[in-house]
């Protein structure tokens, strides 16, 4: 807790010694965007000189914590953040009251089963434990698809933010060990098994094609999303970044450089 504590105190300090005042995408006032490291990052810093050439100019602002980009996009130290599928955001708008929105969906990062232990899904032994995020909705992810996977039975109406103590049967009486979403790859030394999200699963060196031993198909409903403030949901700056964000060069770049690990959701 403390830590986290110091991490959000030391990231809103950076955000407003930046500027206190919302960027509107010029040169002399770039929007200030939050993203996490990996593929939101890359992704935005691949599309920049494009922007730039179409007058839209931005700055990024990487996270390693899911929780304080939502916080800072609410306070007005960032225009908007690029970083969540709608179901977490969707939590932490319930959870805080947050006045932003979803504006428009940008990719799919399947979430990814990966281990340094065994081989194969069949091989995990009874009491293996299992690292899952500690957020609802990423931890919620995991917990269905280990439904999905035939390793866990949840409760009815468990939703999908299901928490461990919905699990009502539990087989192979699997450990369940929550963790920051950004913790999981470095847990996979200490676990049997560890759900990653791809952003913090790509810069680990992990391959969702190559080293998952399970991952989320292509009809996962958790689809990643720009996000604004209400009030500045309808800002022409926006949709002019959209409509690059769609520009087949960069739907190119993420199939080329994530070989499936990515997918485009437009």
């Amino acid at each position: 807790m403390k830590k986290f504590v110091f991490l959000f105190a030391a990231a809103i300090l950076i955000l407003t010694s930046i500027s206190a005042f919302a960027g509107d995408g010029t040169k002399d006032s770039p929007l200030k965007i939050g993203v996490t490291e990996g593929p939101h990052a890359e992704i935005l810093e691949f599309l920049q000189p494009l922007a730039e050439k179409e007058g839209v100019f931005y700055k990024l602002l990487v996270f390693d914590n899911y929780n304080i980009p939502n916080e800072a996009l609410n306070a007005g130290d960032l225009d908007a953040n690029a970083f969540q599928h709608r179901p977490f955001l969707d939590a932490q708008i319930k959870a805080h009251g947050y006045k932003i929105v979803p504006i428009h969906d940008n990719i799919l990062c399947p979430i990814g089963l990966f281990s340094k232990k065994v081989k194969n899904l069949s091989d995990l032994q009874e009491g293996a434990s299992i690292a899952i995020p500690n957020d609802p909705s990423n931890g919620g992810r995991s917990l269905l698809l280990l439904q999905k996977l035939g390793l866990v039975v949840l409760k009815d109406g468990a939703g999908i933010t299901p928490s461990p103590l919905d699990i009502v049967e539990n087989s192979k009486k699997l450990k369940i060990v929550e963790l920051e979403a950004a913790q999981t790859p470095r847990a996979l030394d200490d676990v049997d098994a560890a759900f990653v999200n791809d952003n913090y699963a790509i810069p680990a060196g992990l391959k969702l094609s190559r080293d998952a031993i399970a991952a989320e198909g292509t009809d996962s409903p958790y689809t990643n999303v720009f996000a604004v403030r209400e009030e500045d949901k309808e800002k022409p700056v926006f949709q002019k970044l959209i409509a690059l964000y769609e520009n087949e060069d960069v739907k190119r770049f993420i199939e080329k450089k994530y070989d499936g690990a990515i997918i485009p959701a437009w």
